[in-house]
């Protein structure tokens, strides 16, 4: 008894020590009131645009990544860890193990076109809120989505940032209030993107990249080879659809 009463009076005295940050303190955001996320797709863009930009959110807190590249799986986690200075960001090469968290709140979707809707329906029926890339793969899949962010009322929101920036509202207000005069021509220009296919010549699938994973929505229409760039395994893509 005596040892059980002492060991009793030396946890009291000895409280555990919580970091103020976790309580929102020291201008923080308490960890119970940040939004938990996933990234799913840690490629160029998925990090350099993506991950990087919600990061920095003191309500954001970023606790998992997924590709189906093992380098840029490696080159998700360490930027989360980078940022927060820990071992601590969780790794998958499976989307469907990121859903399966129930302490994640909401997933950043970054994957190639055909991985869009499909990985966006899996989420919301998962209790999950979404943010994903544009655009979808066919107007079919658009209609799809739509009705399941609906039907689960899920938070679902494009990737389109051009809506978002300050000068492109700026420019939409001088316009609209006659600012510039009558408007009587609009010229639109988009990206120009690759005029020629990808290397058609087949090569090994890299050490590691999960290729059944990564083409599975797109079945045999794929053979099972990959393309020498980004630009040519988009249109690989476009071309197998």
């Amino acid at each position: 008894m005596k040892r059980a009463a002492g060991a009793s009076v030396a946890t009291v005295g000895f409280p555990y020590l919580v970091r103020s940050s976790a309580l929102g303190n020291a201008g923080t955001v308490a960890a119970s009131e940040r939004i938990t996320l996933g990234f799913i797709g840690t490629g160029s863009h998925g990090i350099d645009m993506n991950l990087k930009s919600f990061l920095p959110q003191p309500d954001a807190q970023a606790v998992a990544v997924c590709d189906v590249d093992p380098v840029h799986l490696k080159q998700g986690r360490d930027t989360v860890n980078a940022k927060y200075g820990n071992t601590d960001c969780s790794t998958y090469k499976d989307f469907r193990e990121v859903l399966a968290r129930s302490d994640i709140d909401a997933v950043m979707i970054s994957t190639p076109d055909h991985w869009h809707v499909p990985i966006s329906i899996a989420a919301a029926k998962a209790g999950k809120d979404i943010e994903c890339e544009k655009p979808t793969l066919t107007v079919q899949d658009g209609r799809v989505l739509c009705e399941t962010m609906q039907r689960y009322g899920r938070v679902f929101q494009w990737s389109t940032e051009d809506r978002s920036v300050y000068e492109y509202h700026r420019m939409c207000e001088l316009v609209r209030n006659g600012r510039i005069g009558k408007v009587h021509t609009i010229r639109v220009e988009l990206p120009s993107g690759p005029d020629t296919p990808g290397n058609p010549e087949p090569m090994p699938v890299p050490e590691g990249f999960d290729y059944d994973m990564w083409a599975r929505r797109l079945g045999r229409l794929i053979p099972k080879t990959v393309s020498t760039g980004t630009s040519g395994g988009f249109w690989i893509i476009r071309a197998g659809n």
